[in-house]
C-alpha cells in the first residue's frame, strides 16, 4: 500500500497523537508499505518521524492565506500518488483529506486518539459524511460515544488500540543526585487545560501540608506554562514541583521515578500511561476515556475521578507509603502491556483495517 500521514499541529507541538502516527508510520514501513509523512516544515512531529526512519515533506503552512499552502499541498498529494491518506487534525481532514478526495485518493481517514467531533458542530458532521471513509480511534468508549451522534454506521469508527515496543534497555535517570532522599512522583504532558496539571498543583500543595518527602516533576511545555508555574509558586511548591520542560524520551524519567499520574481531564487511550506500565511504575490515573481499557483498577495502579485534587492526594500517598504496592502494581502493568499492547498486535490491526477499506472502495461491486 501507498499511505500518507498528514499532521499540520503547531511546530513546537508534540503528544501522544504524534507519536502514534510516527510508530504505526514506521511500522507499516518495515513491513514494505511505501509510507510517506506530511507536515509543517521545521515541526517536531516531522522530525521525529525522520529520526525514525520515514520519508516525509515539510510545507509551509503559513503561506495558506495566499492559497499557495493549498496549491503546495495539491501538488505533494499528487506527487505521492497516495491510496491511504490518515488525516490527524479536523482542519486537516478539511483540508488535505478534501484535496484527496478531489484527485482521487480512495480512501481518506482520519484518526483521532481523542473525542475530536463535537456533536453540535455541522461542519464536523459535513466533513465526517462527505470526505472520510472511517474514523481510527484507540478505545471503545469514544468510539460508543460517536455511535451516540447517529452520523454514521457501527462499521465507520475502527476502535486500534494503541501498541508499545518496550525498550530492551533504559538506564534510569537518577534523580537522587538533585533530590536525595526524596520519592518522584512524575508526569507528562502537553501544559493545556486538558492536562489537568493545576489539579496535580492542587493535590501536591495538599501532600504538603502533612509530609516533605515528595518531589512532584512534569515533562512537557504549552500555552499554560506560566500560569501553572505561578499556581505552583502560590501554592508554596517552587522547591517540590518541578517544570523540566520538553523531554523527547521519556522512558529514563519513567524508569527512575517512583510513581506516575495522569491528572487529565480528557484522553483517548493515553500513551504515557502505557509507557509507564512498560518501565513498571506504579500508576494514579483519572477515569478518562480508555484509561480503564488500559489499566486494571487496584491491580496496576489507582484510578481516581478527574478535576477531584483530595481523591489524587489520597491514591498518590496510598502508594507512595504501601512498601509492597509500588512493585506489584508496576510489576502487573508491564505483564498487561505485554501481553495486550504490543506494538506487532496493533500493528496487524492496523495493517488489516487498511487493506480492508482499500479493498472495500476499489473492488468492483458484484
Amino acid at each position: 500500500m501507498n499511505i500518507s500521514f498528514v499532521n499540520f499541529i503547531g511546530t513546537g507541538k508534540f503528544g501522544g497523537g504524534e507519536k502514534w502516527m510516527v510508530s504505526a508510520a514506521a511500522q507499516l514501513a518495515a513491513r514494505g508499505h511505501r509510507v510517506t509523512m506530511i507536515g509543517k516544515e521545521g515541526s517536531r512531529f516531522l522530525d521525529y518521524a525522520e529520526k525514525n526512519g520515514l520519508l516525509s515533506t515539510g510545507i509551509n503552512r503559513w503561506q495558506k492565506a495566499t492559497g499557495f499552502y493549498l496549491r503546495t499541498l495539491a501538488r505533494e498529494l499528487t506527487k505521492q500518488n497516495n491510496e491511504i491518506l490518515i488525516c490527524n487534525l479536523n482542519t486537516d481532514v478539511r483540508s488535505a483529506g478534501l484535496l484527496a478526495k478531489m484527485i482521487g485518493t480512495p480512501v481518506v481517514l482520519a484518526r483521532h486518539g481523542s473525542l475530536n467531533y463535537p456533536k453540535k458542530r455541522l461542519r464536523y458532521r459535513l466533513s465526517a459524511h462527505y470526505i472520510l471513509d472511517g474514523i481510527i480511534t484507540n478505545s471503545n468508549k469514544i468510539k460508543s460515544i460517536y455511535a451516540g451522534y447517529g452520523w454514521f454506521d457501527e462499521r465507520f469508527v475502527k476502535v486500534i488500540h494503541n501498541g508499545i515496543t518496550i525498550p530492551e534497555t533504559v538506564t534510569p535517570y537518577d534523580f537522587t543526585n538533585r533530590f536525595p532522599g526524596k520519592k518522584i512522583v512524575y508526569s507528562a504532558g502537553r501544559l493545556s487545560e486538558v492536562k489537568g496539571f493545576t489539579y496535580l498543583i492542587e493535590a501536591a500543595a495538599i501532600l504538603k501540608k502533612n509530609r516533605n518527602d515528595l518531589i512532584f516533576v512534569i515533562s512537557g511545555e504549552g500555552k499554560l506554562d506560566a500560569e501553572l508555574k505561578k499556581q505552583a509558586i502560590d501554592a508554596g511548591l517552587e522547591e517540590s514541583f518541578i517544570f523540566s520542560g520538553f523531554t523527547a524520551d521519556i522512558f529514563p524519567a519513567l524508569k527512575g521515578c517512583d510513581l506516575f499520574v495522569l491528572s487529565s481531564i480528557l484522553e483517548g487511550m493515553p500513551n504515557v500511561v502505557m509507557e509507564a506500565m512498560a518501565m513498571q511504575r506504579p500508576v494514579v490515573a483519572t477515569d478518562v476515556n480508555g484509561v480503564r481499557e488500559l489499566m486494571v483498577d487496584g491491580k496496576t495502579g489507582i484510578i481516581v475521578p478527574p478535576k477531584d485534587p483530595v481523591a489524587l492526594a489520597a491514591a498518590i500517598a496510598d502508594i507512595i507509603d504501601n512498601p509492597d504496592m509500588p512493585a506489584e502494581f508496576g510489576n502487573a502493568g508491564y505483564e498487561r502491556v505485554k501481553r495486550e499492547f504490543t506494538m506487532s498486535a496493533m500493528t496487524s490491526n492496523l495493517e488489516g483495517y487498511l487493506q480492508q477499506k482499500l479493498h472495500e472502495k476499489t473492488e468492483p461491486k458484484r
